[in-house]
């Protein structure tokens, strides 16, 4: 089937706008691998529900801006294992979705995080009171743990996005070569950090709503 067709990207649009309750707001996740294309989902869905209903319908919050900054890690003795669950905010991360769910009328103001610095931005992104639909995507949303639980009960679906896993360590690396790590040391990374958080984020794909694969011909929707 087309990657643009029913199961591809349209598709998936229209089953994300149908969260939306009449007069209402909905947030989706989006959960997935590092390397996985769970960004590049949230972009293209963004994207697409924006040229369909007006660039404030739908709102934009990375659980990336919940990371700990450098200065936070290098406290707790953390920096080398940057990326694993316990480097996250994940209580200001849940309260957050609460406060988007319970106080539509606010702007409420989000942070984001800079690849090239690979630092958390406080208040980079803003949830309008315009906004019906909010993306949120990252690691680990369908961690069961009591603080990611806590997130993952205010979002109203969670899709897991699959890949190939050779196809998404190579992308690791080359991600990790981008933001100035040495071809070795890029690899030992993705092997030793990324991958033992993968297999903690595969655990949940069973409790996702929606598996969507990250194919050669784009993206096609598997019912869990």
């Amino acid at each position: 089937m087309p990657a643009d067709g029913p199961a591809g990207l349209l598709g998936l649009a229209d089953r994300a706008a149908a969260l939306v309750p009449e007069g209402g707001r909905a947030i989706l996740g989006i959960v997935g691998a590092p390397g996985s294309g769970k960004s590049t989902l949230a972009e293209q869905l963004l994207a697409t529900l924006r040229s369909r209903h007006g660039d404030d319908w739908v709102a934009h919050v990375p659980m990336d801006g919940y990371h700990l900054a450098d200065a936070q890690l290098r406290r707790l003795g953390s920096l080398d294992r940057k990326g694993a669950p316990d480097t996250f905010d994940a209580d200001g991360y849940a309260h957050l979705l609460g406060r988007i769910r319970s106080a539509p009328d606010q702007w409420i103001y989000v942070p984001g995080f800079e690849r090239e610095l690979e630092q958390p931005l406080a208040a980079a992104l803003v949830v309008p009171p315009a906004a019906r639909l909010i993306v949120t995507e990252g690691n680990y949303l369908l961690l069961d743990t009591p603080s990611w639980c806590a997130a993952r009960g205010k979002l109203d679906e969670v899709w897991y996005v699959a890949v190939d896993p050779a196809v998404r360590q190579d992308r690791l690396v080359a991600r990790h070569i981008e933001f100035g790590k040495t071809p070795d040391a890029a690899r030992d990374w993705a092997l030793t950090v990324d991958e033992p958080n993968a297999a903690l984020i595969d655990e949940g794909a069973a409790r996702a709503d929606l598996v969507v694969e990250n194919g050669p011909s784009g993206w096609r929707l598997v019912e869990n």
